[in-house]
C-alpha cells in the first residue's frame, strides 16, 4: 500500500501535495519485481532514482520513480548495460523537456484525454469504441502525433504493466488492434506503386509494432514503403533486394548494438546494390561505431527520420 509521511529530507515544506503517492521500497520492489538489494545499488552506485529520504532514513519511492524503474528495465531487456541507462534516461528526458516546450499551446492535454479515453475502451475490451476513438485521433491529427504522441506511449505503457491479473490481456488486445490498423494503412499507401524503401528488422530486436509503425513514418506521397515480416535472416536480406530492387535497405532494431553490428552491417552492404541504413534506437547508439561507414543512421524519432532518409537519398546526408 502506498504510504504518505512526514517530515522527509531535503525537501521543502509544501513541496509535496496531499495528492502525492509514496511508495516504500518494499512495495516497489512487489511492483517492478526488482528486489530492494538492486534498487539501492541503482540509487548509490549509478544514481538511476533518487527516493525521497524519511528522518529516521527510510526510502520513499514516487511513482515517478516506479516508472523509471520500469524505464530501466525496458533498456536493460534491449541489452543496454545498468552503467549505460543513466545517460539514455537523461537522453531521453532532454528530448522530452524539448518536446514539450514545442508542444506547448498545441493541445497536449487534449492527448492525455485521448490515451485516458482510449484506455477506458481497452479495459472493456470494446473494440467499437476504440475504432472511432482511433478514427476521431486520426481526423484530429497527422499521423506521427497520433502514434508518437498519443498511441505508442499509452502501447508503451500497457506494455511496461503487465504485472496486474488482465493487463496482459489488454495489452494484447491492443496491440493486435493497432498491427491490423497500420497493415492497412501500409498497403492502401503502397498499392499500386514499386517499393522504393525495404525495411527490415534486425531478428530479435524489436517488437513488430515497432517496425510497422516505423514504415508508416517513412512513407509518404514520395515513397513506398515494403516492410517485411520480422524474423527474416540478415543474410538473406540480400537476396530479397535482388528481387524488390528497393532504392534503399533500412534495418531496423530497437535494441544496444553489439561489438560485431557494425562489421555485420558493413559485410551486408557489400552484398547489396542499394544503400544500407539504420533506424530505431540503435542507430542512436551506433552512430559513432558507424561514423566513417557507408551505413547511415536515422534515429528513430518519427518526424526526423522521414527528413533524414530523404536527406540520404537526395546525398545531402552523409554517413
Amino acid at each position: 500500500m502506498p504510504v504518505i509521511t512526514a517530515p522527509f529530507q531535503g525537501i521543502e515544506p509544501g513541496a509535496l501535495c496531499a495528492a502525492d503517492e509514496l511508495f516504500p521500497i518494499r512495495e516497489v520492489a512487489r511492483l517492478t519485481g526488482i528486489n530492494p538489494v538492486t534498487l539501492r545499488a541503482w540509487e548509490r552506485r549509478y544514481g538511476l532514482i533518487q527516493p525521497i529520504r524519511t528522518e529516521s532514513g527510510h526510502r520513499l519511492y514516487t511513482q515517478k520513480d516506479i516508472e523509471t524503474v520500469h524505464r530501466i528495465l525496458d533498456w536493460i531487456e534491449r541489452g543496454v548495460a545498468v552503467s549505460k541507462v543513466g545517460r539514455i534516461l537523461a537522453r531521453d528526458d532532454a528530448q522530452a523537456s524539448s518536446l514539450r516546450t514545442l508542444q506547448e499551446g498545441e493541445g497536449q492535454h487534449e492527448w492525455v484525454q485521448w490515451q485516458q479515453q482510449l484506455q477506458l475502451a481497452i479495459g472493456a475490451f470494446d473494440d467499437r469504441q476504440l475504432e472511432r476513438l482511433y478514427g476521431q485521433i486520426f481526423a484530429a491529427y497527422p499521423a506521427v502525433v497520433v502514434f508518437q504522441d498519443i498511441l505508442m506511449p499509452l502501447w508503451h505503457q500497457l506494455l511496461r504493466h503487465q504485472g496486474r491479473f488482465g493487463q496482459a490481456s489488454e495489452w494484447l488486445f491492443f496491440d493486435s488492434f493497432l498491427r491490423a490498423r497500420i497493415v492497412q494503412r501500409l498497403q492502401v499507401a503502397r498499392a499500386g506503386r514499386t517499393p522504393q524503401v525495404l525495411l527490415a528488422a534486425i531478428a530479435g530486436e524489436c517488437r513488430e509494432l515497432e517496425l510497422l509503425v516505423a514504415g508508416l513514418m517513412l512513407s509518404g506521397d514520395e515513397l513506398a514503403v515494403h516492410v517485411l515480416s520480422v524474423g527474416h535472416p540478415l543474410d538473406e536480406l540480400t537476396l530479397v533486394c535482388e528481387k524488390i530492387r528497393p532504392q534503399v535497405l533500412v534495418l531496423f532494431s530497437n535494441r544496444s548494438p553489439s561489438h560485431e553490428l557494425p562489421k555485420r552491417l558493413e559485410r551486408l552492404a557489400l552484398t547489396l546494390e542499394c544503400p544500407l541504413l539504420l533506424a530505431g534506437d540503435a542507430s542512436d547508439m551506433a552512430e559513432q561505431q558507424l561514423a566513417g561507414t557507408a551505413i547511415g543512421c536515422l534515429g528513430n524519432e518519427g518526424r526526423l527520420m522521414p527528413r533524414r532518409l530523404q536527406q540520404f537519398l537526395s546525398g545531402t546526408l552523409a554517413t
